[in-house]
């Protein structure tokens, strides 16, 4: 797998997290919205972790979706917990040989085992005892933080962090920095734009996308490696990684059949590679449409309001109740409502994603592109042609 190094973006983003950038807010929290499979996963441990621990800083990252059956809330304090562990050393390799649990760290004895729970240390005091014992600044990045918000213990463990973001840090000495990711920046919101949302007032960045640099890089390396294709057509080949939604995977995965020895084409590779992503979108579409079709009415009509409200969506009320009763042209009860939009959580995979404080979004922010790009062209909501065929 080619490595494409962010390094720049990295340093910049490290500058703002420990308040060395005028007029940004990054230290108080970063917010990092990117579309899935965009690289921001790689960016985060591969580029900004790195760069933070050559400046010192002692880094914990903890992703929300390694394991998706466990609470996040508890993920999170196993992210800290390791960490305290790794730090102490023999110390802790000894009392875990002894059996022994707590750990005594400036006074405060820690469970390491129940840390972030109701009878256990508190995520603040841990990362105090964790920042006292190293002597050096932590950032906590955590990936898909989003999913915090789908269990009450999660959104706790995110008020917890903003309390210790607050007795940690104060002007002019950051001592804990806070950098969280999201891949549907309207999830990511949540957990910033009420007075109830733990971080209140921060602000949402869009993690920038691979660009012209990365496809100069990959065409630089095409050429080396195969001089007969110089000089590659960088413009045809950003249009090509443009179409894969600029996600690296995909791209890397079509150059490599578009550059394979067994490839059938004829012509240009980089031609191939435009056709190869028009049709991978074409067949994300359709299998999106596919998808919209193969759902009960009832369940369309939700997931149709959904699209078209976003965060304004109620699902019951009485607007709400008349458009899914036009739509599908029967009764429809708040009962039934709560089913469709229990079939759709569950659905494999999952098209819409429920909060803890019963806040409802479309799963996949994909869903959310296909939707505007249909109004775009007058096609929504997409229609079962065998129905228009019956209907002849």
């Amino acid at each position: 797998m080619i490595y494409y190094s962010r390094v720049a973006l990295a340093e910049q983003l490290a500058n703002e997290l420990r308040g060395k950038a005028l007029f940004s807010d990054a230290h108080n929290g970063l917010f990092l919205a990117a579309p899935r499979r965009t690289g921001k996963s790689t960016f985060l441990q591969a580029d900004l972790k790195p760069v933070l621990e050559r400046e010192g800083v002692v880094v914990v990252y903890v992703d929300l979706w390694s394991d998706q059956r466990r609470d996040p809330a508890i993920l999170i304090a196993e992210g800290i917990s390791r960490k305290l562990h790794e730090k102490l050393g023999p110390v802790a390799r000894t009392a875990k040989a002894a059996g022994l649990k707590e750990i005594v760290l400036g006074g405060l004895k820690i469970d390491t085992s129940r840390i972030g729970q109701i009878d256990g240390t508190t995520l603040p005091e841990a990362l105090r005892a964790l920042h006292e014992m190293v002597a050096a600044p932590l950032a906590l990045i955590i990936d898909e933080a989003q999913h915090a918000l789908t269990s009450e213990a999660g959104e706790t463990a995110m008020a917890a962090l903003k309390s210790a973001r607050d007795q940690l840090n104060r002007p002019g000495q950051i001592n804990l920095m806070l950098v969280m990711s999201g891949s549907d920046r309207d999830k990511l919101l949540r957990l910033v734009n009420t007075n109830g949302s733990p971080f209140y007032g921060s602000q949402i960045h869009r993690l920038p996308e691979l660009d012209l640099q990365f496809i100069a890089h990959i065409a630089g390396l095409i050429e080396q490696q195969r001089p007969p294709l110089a000089p590659v057509d960088q413009g045809l080949l950003y249009q090509a990684f443009q179409l894969f939604g600029c996600r690296p995977q995909f791209f890397m995965e079509a150059l490599g059949q578009a550059l394979s020895p067994l490839a059938s084409i004829s012509g240009r590779f980089e031609a191939a590679m435009l056709d190869a992503a028009r049709q991978r979108q074409l067949d994300d579409e359709a299998q999106m449409e596919s998808v919209y079709l193969g759902l009960k009415p009832l369940e369309q009509a939700v997931l149709r309001r959904l699209l078209d409200l976003g965060s304004r969506y109620r699902p019951y009320d009485a607007e709400a109740l008349k458009f899914y009763r036009d739509v599908t042209g029967e009764k429809v009860t708040a009962a039934k409502v709560q089913n469709a939009l229990d079939v759709l959580r569950q659905h494999s995979p999952a098209l819409i994603w429920k909060s803890a404080r019963g806040e409802y979004s479309v799963d996949d922010a994909a869903m959310h592109r296909w939707y505007a790009q249909r109004v775009t062209d007058c096609s929504w909501p997409p229609a079962d042609p065998l129905l228009d065929l019956r209907d002849d």
